[in-house]
Order: C-alpha cells, then sequence, then structure tokens
C-alpha cells in the first residue's frame, strides 16, 4: 500500500499555472510546488506535465530544476518524472559513477515487472541514445556484468503458478553450485535471472527446509578477493530483491539514516519509486527493525523544504 494522499479532484490547468506563479517573481515559492506535487498522483502528475508543456511551452521539469536546488530540487524532479523515465536516470547515474553501482541496477531489475523494465529501456533508448544492455556489458566487467546482463535482459512470468518439482530441482542446483564454492556457474544465473519471482521465492524456501539454512547464509563464504566478494554481494542483492523487497528496502532506508552524506541519494529514491505501491509495509518494516519511525528519522536528520517534501510523500503531513 502507498502512502501519499493524493487530491481527489486537481486541475491540470488549475496546478500548472500554480506552479508557474510560483517560480516568478524574486523567489520561488517552494511551500506552494510541494502543496501540489506532492498530493498528486502518477496520473495526475502526468496530466500536470502536459498541461504545463502545453500552456507554457516549457517542460514541469525543466522549470523546477531552474528554480529549485540541491537535494530538494533532485527529489521533486525525480518525484515529477514517468516512472520508466525515472528508473532509465537512475540506472545511468549507478553506470556512470566512477565504480558502477551494481546495487542499483539490481534495485530496479528485481523489484519491477517486466513489463516496467521494458519501459524503462524504453526511456533509457529515448534518453541516452543507445541501450540499457549495451551500457551495461561496456560498463561492468566479469561475473557482474554476467548477473546484470541476465537479469536486465529477461523477460520473467510475472504470475503466481510455481513448480514444485522444479524448485526442489533447483534447490538442489543451487546448493551443489554453493557448497562446490562455484558461485559463478551458469546455472545460478539461469535459475536468478529467468525464472518467476514467484518460482524463486518457492525455490528459496525449499532450499532452507531442504538444507536447514538460507540461500543468502551459504553466500557468505570466504571469497578468494575482491571481486568475488563484490559479486557474491550481488547475488545476495539478487536474492534478497526477489524474495522480499520491501525488507530489503528498509534496509536500505536503515543504511541511508546512518549515513546521508553517501546514501542521502538512497533515501529518497526509495520513499519516491514505493511512495505509490507499498511504502507503508517498508514503514512498518523499518520500524520493527528500527524501533524509530522512518517519519521520526527523516524528521530529525533532514532539514527544509527537502524534509518537508519527504514527510508529505511518507504520508506526514505535520509539517
Amino acid at each position: 500500500m502507498g502512502t501519499i494522499i493524493a487530491a481527489k479532484d486537481s486541475s491540470p490547468i488549475d496546478d500548472a499555472e500554480t506552479i508557474k506563479s510560483a517560480c516568478q517573481g524574486l523567489g520561488t515559492d517552494e511551500k506552494a510546488v510541494i502543496s501540489i506535487l506532492a498530493h498528486r498522483n502518477e496520473a495526475q502528475r502526468k496530466l500536470l506535465r502536459l498541461a504545463f508543456q502545453e500552456i507554457y511551452h516549457q517542460d514541469l521539469i525543466q522549470q523546477l530544476q531552474s528554480e529549485l536546488s540541491g537535494s530538494f530540487q533532485r527529489a521533486i524532479s525525480h518525484w515529477t518524472m514517468d516512472p520508466s523515465e525515472r528508473d532509465a536516470v537512475f540506472a545511468h547515474e549507478a553506470l556512470n559513477k566512477s565504480k558502477p553501482d551494481y546495487k542499483v541496477l539490481i534495485e530496479i531489475a528485481c523489484t519491477r515487472t517486466s513489463q516496467e523494465i521494458l519501459a524503462i529501456k524504453g526511456s533509457y533508448q529515448f534518453l541516452y541514445k543507445h541501450s540499457l544492455d549495451e551500457d551495461l556489458a561496456s560498463k561492468t566487467n566479469s561475473d557482474i556484468r554476467k548477473l546484470l546482463v541476465a537479469i536486465v535482459s529477461a523477460y520473467r512470468y510475472d504470475g503466481d503458478e510455481f513448480d514444485e518439482s522444479v524448485a526442489h530441482s533447483e534447490a538442489n542446483i543451487l546448493h551443489h553450485a554453493i557448497q562446490n564454492k562455484v558461485f559463478n556457474h551458469d546455472e545460478i544465473i539461469r535459475i536468478l535471472s529467468t525464472r518467476s519471482k514467484k518460482q524463486l521465492c518457492v525455490t528459496f524456501n525449499a532450499f532452507r527446509n531442504i538444507y536447514g539454512t538460507t540461500i543468502t547464509k551459504g553466500l557468505l563464504s570466504n571469497p578468494i578477493d575482491d571481486d568475488d566478494d563484490e559479486y557474491l554481494g550481488a547475488l545476495r542483492t539478487t536474492i534478497r530483491c526477489i524474495k522480499y523487497p520491501q525488507r530489503y528496502f528498509a534496509k536500505v532506508l536503515h543504511h541511508a539514516m546512518n549515513d546521508l552524506i553517501s546514501e542521502e541519494n538512497a533515501l529518497s529514491r526509495v520513499i519516491i519509486t514505493r511512495a505509490e505501491k507499498d511504502l507503508s509495509e517498508i514503514k512498518d518494516l523499518y520500524f520493527k527493525r528500527n524501533n524509530v519511525s522512518i517519519d521520526d528519522s527523516v524528521a530529525r536528520n533532514i532539514s527544509g523544504n527537502y524534509k518537508i517534501f519527504l514527510l508529505a510523500l511518507l504520508g506526514n503531513n505535520s509539517l
């Protein structure tokens, strides 16, 4: 369940005029911008952006980027984007860091539906004039490249049907590969990249029931070198994103709040991408893990309009 409190009735023309008015004059009325955008769902934001373009012959996001600054500007611009466009931007940023951020790429590939991934690829190609698969292959290397290309390229079945016998068979395959420390075995990548998420969850449960431990614990074996350690981390992230994405996102929020200097983008990314999906459950898991609400954590550690905006997306309008 999502957390944003969207307006039941809104006029995209009125909203466009309000935002344009907020951007005119000596200063920008950030509160007015928040009052509109933080309370519009995906469909409403899309209509607002279209209305803004039609009335003022300017892209709304470009307008926001020229008027706002810092983390607040980045967050509100991402929120205003179409989801596939936003994920394409996140993927591009992750790939173009000095060291590609494979966790963001895995998060996108393993927590979106097959249809959503197709849309992300289309947006990526439109924005950057080359394919996401191409950039993954050219900007990563070794076993991580093989894993990332596989999970991004695959078109998974998104339904709830599963085969118990296949789950037991593939749990045995995974255990054999892990036991023999052949972590880059083609069968591991095949299973993780092609099976449906439901099928994989049944396989992970079969692994635990048969061998008395979780598959992620088996992937904590001592690596030979740093590359192995990074690859094992990528495998664990892939499994966690597939098995229980809400728990994974709660953990990302926890790490972000403990290291806002380097993980602030992760904080806004999770809140923005999950606010209309399952952020309510993520908030509950965050509270159980930390004995403090994410709303309180944000209120204590973030400031200004950025804080007000994030709290609004979290469903908290106390400020």
